[in-house]
Order: structure tokens, then C-alpha cells, then sequence
């Protein structure tokens, strides 16, 4: 069964691979980008942003939805202003909210459907310098909660929360050997997540495979968030 699945921040790199997935299994996949962006989606729309934005109409029934747009802003708390918490919460989980809004007539539609939101694991794991995307993504993970149990049994709700990924938006903590051998070392399994690893569970999370998950919140963080490995 061909099945259709519809992507916010369709230029990220988990998205994208996210997509490549999809489309292997002969599903169609649209997109939704501020950024122009041509290749692996059956259509994308572009907006202005996220939080505000009127989304483009979709007539059809769509099997899953996943929010990809986010932030890492890190900095002492003392220097965080309110517009960088009022900028990552509205990019982080006003824009999941309005999305999700938009969408839910053409989720119910199609009598089952999944969603999934990416947290991190600094909501999990108190960081110092995270205050910030902390309290944004902390939000996203009492949407999926709350959502969850309000939209069963029809539409599932689910939420990933990594660790730092090799991504552009991860990309500026990795830049140098020194950093990536660091971010290696503070890892249980001594490694950098790749977007793959995290468009893998996201794949899952959408299919029928996880036909009985709902509400949770998954760790895809290399051991992060549970282990301390000397």
C-alpha cells in the first residue's frame, strides 16, 4: 500500500535520508522547506517559516507527519535574552504545534497515522549551556505526550531525542579533530551519530512496525542519556 507521509524542514539532512527510506518502499513524500530544494520529495512546497506560516493545502489523506526544524543555541545562561528563548521556542514547538494544526484533518483521514517530533537529549540529560533548546524541546516531548493520548487510538505520536549528530546543524561542534574527538569520547559507544541512524528510527517510528508505540519518547543518543561509561 502506497502510503503518503509529509515533511517539515524537508532541506535537513535527516529528512532528506528520512525521505530516501520512504521512497524505497514506493511511498510518496512531500515537503515542506524555507530553503529551495528540488531532489527526493514527489513535491516541496516552500514558506517563509514554521511558527507563522500559512502551509500549503493538501487534499489527500497523509499517513504521517514529521516536523524536522530546529535549533542549537548554546550559551551561558546569564547571556541568553529572551528573544533566544522566544526564537527557539517558536521555531521548536510553536512551529510543530502549528504544523500538526494544519495537517490533523488529512491524518484522520487516513484512518491510521503516525507523528513524529525530535527532542534532544538535553532534556533528558541536564547540559550545561542548554537552557534554552532545553526548555524548547522539553515542550516538544509534552506535546507528543499530550498529543499521544488525546488523538489514540487513530493517530500515533511519537518523538525521538539525539544526541549531537553529524549534520549541518551538529556541524560547528564537529569542525575540527580536536572536537570531534571529544564529542567521540563523551559518547558511550565512542561514536557520532549519522543522520541515517536517526532517519532510521524515524522510519520506524511511521510504520506499522511500531503499530504499538505511541506517546514515547525514543533515545537515539549512542547510550547518552541512560549510561556512564568509564
Amino acid at each position: 500500500m502506497i502510503k503518503n507521509y509529509l515533511f517539515a524542514g524537508a532541506s535537513s539532512k535527516t529528512a532528506i535520508e528520512t525521505a530516501k527510506l520512504l521512497k524505497q518502499e514506493q511511498h510518496k513524500v512531500f515537503g515542506i522547506s524555507t530553503h529551495a530544494i528540488k531532489d527526493h520529495y514527489d513535491v516541496c512546497y516552500n514558506v517563509a517559516n514554521y511558527e507563522s506560516s500559512e502551509f500549503p493545502s493538501f487534499t489527500e489523506p497523509l499517513n504521517g507527519l514529521v516536523y524536522f526544524p530546529g535549533t542549537i543555541v548554546l550559551k551561558p545562561f546569564n547571556r541568553l535574552s529572551e528573544s533566544d528563548f522566544l526564537s527557539d521556542y517558536k521555531i521548536n514547538a510553536l512551529g510543530a504545534a502549528s504544523f500538526i494544526k494544519h495537517y490533523l484533518e488529512n491524518l484522520k483521514a487516513s484512518q491510521k497515522a503516525s507523528i513524529v517530533l525530535i527532542s534532544t537529549v538535553a532534556v533528558g540529560l541536564g547540559m550545561p549551556f542548554h537552557s534554552s533548546i532545553s526548555m524548547a524541546k522539553g515542550a516538544i516531548e509534552g506535546l507528543t505526550r499530550a498529543l499521544a493520548a488525546e488523538l489514540a487510538p487513530n493517530i500515533r505520536v511519537n518523538c525521538i531525542a539525539p544526541s549531537l549528530t553529524n549534520t549541518p546543524l551538529g556541524e560547528k561542534f564537529l569542525n575540527t579533530p580536536e572536537k570531534l574527538d571529544a564529542s567521540q569520547k563523551r559518547n558511550p559507544l565512542k561514536k557520532i551519530g549519522e543522520a541515517l541512524d536517526l532517519a532510521n528510527a524515524i522510519e520506524f517510528l511511521l510504520s506499522e512496525n511500531s503499530s504499538w508505540i505511541t506517546g514515547q519518547v525514543l533515545s537515539v543518543d549512542g547510550g547518552m542519556k541512560h549510561l556512564k561509561v568509564l
